[in-house]
C-alpha cells in the first residue's frame, strides 16, 4: 500500500497533529510538497501533501483562506501541512475553518519537524511499496512460469486470475476463447469476440481496455494480443474490477510474455506438425494407408480411424500473406474449429507458392463445417461472377485406403468450381442422377445372383452372416471399427467374417475391381428386393 496522511500521522518521529478532516486520512499521498506561492495550484497534479508555513498567504482572512483552500481542493491536493511557529505561533482559525468546511485534511507540523523529514518519510513508504510492489511482481512471475510448465495455458490463467483477483480468457487466432479461470469466465469473455477481432486487425504487439460487453459494467477489461509476428497467434483477456496496481501489472506483463512463448513455441510445433502432415498425406495418395498410420500416430491416427473428406482450396492469382490471405484464413477456420471440438484435423500447403492448400476433415465434423462457412461467407451474390480469390473442391466420404480417389473428386468438383465461379463445389451434388436405376436390368440381376449365391447359400446354413457383413464393411469403406459397430460384433469377428468371403468367392477384397461388382452386386439384389 502507497503511504496515507493516517500512516504520516502515526508515523512517530513526525509529530503531526490532525486539526482537520479526520474521516479522510485514508486517502494515498503520492508526494509531499513545500510551496509559499500565493497559488500554488498550477504546479500540483493532483495526490500531493502540500506544507506551507503561510509566508505570503493572509492566513486569518476567512475569504481568503476559503479561496484557496477551494483551489487545493479543486486540484486533487489530499492534503495540508501547516508548520507552527514559523510566521505563525498556532495555525489560524480561518484556515482551520475553511479546511473543515471543504473536507480538506489539515495536518499541524511542529516547529522541530523540518519539511524535508515528511517528504524524506514519503519517498521511504512510497520506495518500500514500489519494492513490495516488485518483488510481489517476481513472486507472480514465478508462480505463472510454474503453471505454465507445469499444467499450460489453462493453469497459467488459473495463476492470473488469483493474482488480479479477477478473471482471465484466451482467445485463439479465430477469436474464439480457449480457455478461461474460472470457469465462469468463458461466458463473460464470449461476448468480447467482436473486441478481440478489432485488436487482431492492429499489427502485434496491441493492447486495448474495453467493459465487461452488454451493459456489464464492473468488469474493466484489458486486452493485450499474444505473438511477435505481423499477425497475432493469439490473444489475453484480463478482467478486474478497478485499474491493476503495480503488482498485479507485473502479473499481467508477465503472463503476456509466457502466453507468447507459448504461442510461438506451438507456431514451431505447428510447422513440425504440418511436415507430418504432409509425409502422412503422401503415403495415403501412395496407396501406402498402413505406413500413413504408422507415421500419423496419436497426432493424426484418429483422423485414419473414421470416414473423412478432402478439401482441395486453389487461389488462382498471387496473393500475399497476412490480413489478405484466403488460403490463411480456410486454414486458420478448420483448425480452430478442430481444436475446439477436440478432433484432428490435416491441413498441408501444396503446390509452388502456397497457393493450394489440402484439408483433411472427420465427414460431418467441426473442421469440415468451418470450411463450408468459410466459402458460404465469400460466396458471391447470384448473377455477379464469382470475382472471389478462392475456389474449393470437396470429396465425398472415403477411407484410407480411398484417399486417392478422394483426392481425384476434390480434384473434379474444384475444376467445377473454377468453371462455375463459385467458391466451394461438393463431388456428392455435382450430379443429380444416379447410377443405381441402371442395375434394373435381368443381365445385370443375373450376374449379381451368381456373384452372391455361394455367400447366401452360406448364410442359410446359419453358420454366420457373410452378405450383411460384406455389406457393413464396403459401405464403410474398409473401415473394420465402424463397420463392426454397425454389425454389433468385435472387429475380430468382421476380420474373420471377410476372410471367410475371400475363401467362398475365391477373390481378394485388396482388388478395388472385386470390392466395385460386389457393391454393385449388393445394390442390384437388394433393388430387386425391394
Amino acid at each position: 500500500m502507497p503511504p496515507t496522511l493516517a500512516s504520516l500521522v502515526h508515523h512517530s518521529a513526525l509529530k503531526l497533529t490532525v486539526r482537520a478532516g479526520e474521516d479522510r486520512l485514508d486517502a494515498p499521498v503520492r508526494w509531499a510538497h513545500a510551496s509559499e506561492l500565493a497559488d500554488p495550484v498550477p504546479y500540483m497534479e493532483g495526490g500531493e501533501l502540500l506544507l506551507i508555513t503561510a509566508l505570503k498567504l493572509d492566513a486569518e482572512d476567512p475569504e481568503v483562506m476559503r479561496r484557496y483552500v477551494g483551489r487545493l481542493v479543486g486540484a486533487g491536493v489530499v492534503g495540508l501541512g501547516f508548520a507552527v511557529g514559523v510566521n505563525y505561533e498556532d495555525i489560524p482559525e480561518a484556515l482551520v475553518d475553511a479546511a473543515r468546511e471543504a473536507g480538506l485534511p489539515l495536518l499541524e507540523v511542529p516547529r522541530r519537524t523540518p519539511f524535508l523529514a515528511i517528504s524524506k518519510a514519503v519517498s521511504a513508504a512510497i520506495a518500500a511499496d514500489q519494492y513490495r510492489a516488485v518483488t510481489a511482481g517476481f513472486a507472480a512471475q514465478r508462480e505463472l512460469t510454474r503453471q505454465a510448465l507445469g499444467a499450460g495455458p489453462e493453469g497459467l490463467l488459473a495463476a492470473l486470475a488469483g493474482q488480479v483477483d479477477g478473471w482471465a480468457a484466451l482467445y485463439d487466432a479465430s477469436g474464439a476463447v480457449v480457455a478461461a479461470a474460472p470457469e465462469w469466465a468463458g461466458r463473460r469473455a464470449a461476448r468480447l469476440t467482436t473486441d478481440v477481432e478489432r485488436l487482431r486487425e492492429r499489427p502485434a504487439p496491441a493492447s486495448s481496455v474495453v467493459t465487461g460487453g452488454q451493459g456489464n459494467g464492473e468488469d474493466r477489461v484489458e486486452l493485450h494480443s499474444l505473438g511477435t509476428g505481423r499477425r497475432p497467434r493469439a490473444a489475453l483477456a484480463v478482467g478486474t474490477a478497478a485499474a491493476p496496481g503495480t503488482a498485479e501489472r507485473y502479473a499481467v506483463h508477465s503472463a503476456v510474455a509466457l502466453l507468447t512463448l507459448l504461442t510461438e513455441r506451438s507456431g514451431s510445433l505447428h510447422l513440425a506438425e504440418q511436415r507430418i502432415g504432409a509425409a502422412v498425406l503422401r503415403m495415403l495418395l501412395a496407396g501406402e494407408p498402413d505406413h500413413a498410420r504408422a507415421v500419423a500416430g496419436d497426432l493424426y491416427g484418429a483422423l485414419l480411424d473414421a470416414p473423412f473428406r478432402l478439401l482441395l482450396a486453389e487461389t488462382p492469382g498471387d496473393t500475399a500473406e497476412g490480413e489478405g490471405d484466403p488460403l490463411g484464413g480456410l486454414a486458420e477456420a478448420a483448425e480452430s474449429a478442430a481444436a475446439r471440438a477436440g478432433e484432428p484435423v490435416l491441413v498441408v500447403p501444396e503446390g509452388t507458392g502456397g497457393r493450394r492448400l489440402v484439408v483433411l476433415t472427420v465427414d460431418d465434423g467441426a473442421a469440415g463445417r468451418a470450411c463450408a462457412e468459410y466459402a458460404a461467407a465469400r460466396e458471391p451474390a447470384a448473377g455477379t461472377g464469382s470475382g472471389e480469390d478462392l475456389v474449393m473442391g470437396l470429396s465425398g466420404p472415403a477411407g484410407p485406403t480411398a484417399a486417392g480417389g478422394a483426392y481425384r473428386q476434390a480434384e473434379q468438383a474444384l475444376s467445377v468450381a473454377r468453371r462455375r465461379g463459385r467458391v466451394l463445389v461438393e463431388h456428392d451434388r455435382m450430379a443429380t442422377g444416379s447410377v443405381l436405376p441402371l442395375l434394373a436390368d435381368e443381365a445385370v440381376r443375373a450376374f449379381a445372383d451368381g456373384l452372391l449365391r455361394a455367400l447366401r447359400e452360406h448364410d442359410a446354413t446359419g453358420r454366420g452372416d457373410l452378405v450383411a457383413s460384406l455389406r457393413a464393411w464396403l459401405s464403410r469403406h474398409g473401415q473394420w471399427d465402424a463397420a463392426a459397430a454397425d454389425l454389433g460384433v468385435h472387429r475380430h469377428t468382421l476380420r474373420y467374417r471377410m476372410r471367410r468371403v475371400e475363401e467362398i468367392l475365391g477373390r481378394s477384397l485388396d482388388d478395388p475391381d472385386v470390392r466395385m461388382e460386389l457393391w454393385l452386386a449388393l445394390k442390384a439384389t437388394s433393388a430387386a428386393e425391394d
